[in-house]
């Protein structure tokens, strides 16, 4: 199931994303939350009639850094041997189609396309085998980066955490499983429509399993937290007026325009 969350003539819900041509999606209203038992309305309603925001309002948003090979060596960086871990907070996640705003503070503003956990309830000292229990499902993300900041500060609250640094959506896909990640599915980034960056979850150094264990060992995560898996190799500049759209196989595209900020 793909689940959105949306507003229509000034209300939030969640639905459910029904159909297969982009121009013929509908959503049936959820009757409560899909972090508990819920139904469907029945009610449906056109996704072209409602505006999409992001798909959770986590908590807290957990990402995890170098966890692609590839990626860590074109930064001129080593791979951990454990999951690293670093936060972006809330109030940096913003929906597909809201803009990315250009921080003042910084010259060199990169994209980085990642998977994105969503939490389903509430869990901590996660057991690798009980992983699958507490994921609600998967959803695209963009790990915007200021990477002249990063590079020059230790710590990298402002670098990664500043307003609008942290799209996510389009929706919740509950379908996928973790052997598909394991696999291997598709993660894409574009900007103008050229290919940025194309890489597979199977080339990740540590799994979700991996990750998930990591944090929930220091933490309690609640539903709707978001944990962000790292980004393949390929990172590279926005600038203001660019459209940069981040693709992950078995899910849909998530789409932002970047501008400067005023």
């Amino acid at each position: 199931m793909r689940i959105a969350r949306f507003s229509i003539d000034g209300n939030v819900a969640f639905g459910a994303v029904e159909g297969d041509k982009p121009d013929e999606l509908v959503l049936d209203i959820i009757k409560g939350i899909p972090f508990a038992d819920f139904e469907l309305s029945g009610t449906k309603v056109p996704l072209g009639k409602v505006r999409l925001l992001p798909p959770v309002l986590p908590n807290k948003v957990v990402a995890f850094g170098r966890n692609y090979a590839e990626h860590a060596k074109e930064l001129g960086n080593e791979v951990p041997d454990a999951p690293f871990a670093f936060f972006k907070p809330s109030t940096s996640v913003i929906g597909p189609g809201d803009d990315i705003q250009y921080p003042s503070f910084s010259n060199e503003l990169h994209h980085e396309a990642e998977l994105a956990v969503v939490i389903g309830r509430m869990c901590r000292e996660v057991p690798r085998e009980r992983v699958k229990d507490v994921i609600l499902g998967y959803t695209c993300a963009n790990d915007v980066t200021a990477r002249d900041v990063q590079k020059r500060e230790k710590q990298w609250a402002r670098a990664k955490g500043f307003d609008s640094s942290c799209p996510l959506g389009p929706w919740v896909e509950t379908d996928l499983d973790l052997s598909a990640i394991s696999e291997g599915i598709t993660i894409q980034c574009t900007v103008n429509g050229q290919q940025r960056q194309l890489g597979r979850t199977s080339e990740m150094t540590h799994s979700v399993e991996d990750l998930i264990v990591n944090i929930t060992e220091a933490m309690t995560l609640l539903p709707g937290d978001v944990i962000l898996t790292g980004t393949p190799a390929g990172v590279g500049p926005l600038n203001v007026g660019d459209e940069v759209a981040v693709t992950i196989e078995g899910i849909g595209t998530l789409t932002n325009k970047v501008i400067k900020r005023g």
